[in-house]
């Protein structure tokens, strides 16, 4: 049943809840709704609260981790957070595509991995916590559920390793690992630049150059991402 599915995904993130119907409907798409009935709820208006209840919590932690910090930067910050890359990552640690009610075509079409509809739940499943419990534990359980990004944040690698965004959402939407290939090497030993390929199901998908390979492989792995998510 899929009420139990949501309560088993409640319970993997540690989330109490009062209203399970809230979440349910936090993981519910308007292709569903539209597909099953017309007045069925769906996530849409909890997604437009969780972005305000999140952008909120995340300025909140900014401002009291980091006070040698202007106002610009504090943004930059908070925006690099809560972008979409970073809570389709989100997502995918929590295979949350699995717990998704969507519609036939939506699904066909691989909206159960697709970046922008899993950051648009994470959203959606913090607005209904927060109409079930309150700003003080939504705060607390979101600040839990972002402790890996914030990890990156303070190693100074957030939103760079574009290998490990574009892996997950491969892994997620095709079950397959993306390949690299180094396709070019030009200039003089010690200044040497390198031009790397990415192919997903052996299909070019990307290419990008780096005075290391690993440097060319991101860049590569970048031009991929940004491709995979229009």
């Amino acid at each position: 049943m899929w009420s139990e599915k949501v309560r088993q995904l409640l319970q993997r993130l540690q989330w109490d809840y009062r209203n399970l119907q809230l979440y349910e409907q936090a993981l519910t798409h308007s292709s569903y709704a539209h597909e099953k009935c017309r007045h069925l709820g769906y996530n849409e208006r909890l997604e437009f609260l969780g972005d305000a209840v999140l952008e909120l919590v995340i300025s909140d932690y900014l401002y009291h981790s980091y006070p040698h910090l202007s106002e610009g930067k504090l943004t930059k910050l908070r925006s690099d957070l809560v972008c979409e890359a970073s809570l389709a990552r989100l997502a995918y640690s929590l295979d949350l595509g699995r717990y998704l009610r969507l519609g036939k075509g939506e699904m066909a079409g691989g909206g159960s991995s697709r970046p922008s509809l899993l950051a648009d739940a994470v959203e959606a499943l913090i607005g209904a916590l927060y109409l079930d419990l309150g700003l003080e534990k939504c705060r607390y359980c979101v600040l839990a559920l972002f402790q890996p990004i914030f990890q990156e944040l303070k190693e100074g690698t957030l939103r760079r390793d574009y290998k490990t965004l574009v892996q997950e959402y491969a892994q997620a939407r095709f079950s397959s690992t993306p390949e690299y290939r180094i396709v070019r090497e030009s200039g003089p030993d010690h200044d040497k630049i390198f031009e790397a390929e990415i192919l997903i199901q052996k299909q070019p998908a990307g290419r990008g150059i780096g005075r290391s390979k690993k440097d060319a492989e991101q860049a590569a792995a970048r031009e991929a991402w940004f491709k995979l998510v229009r």
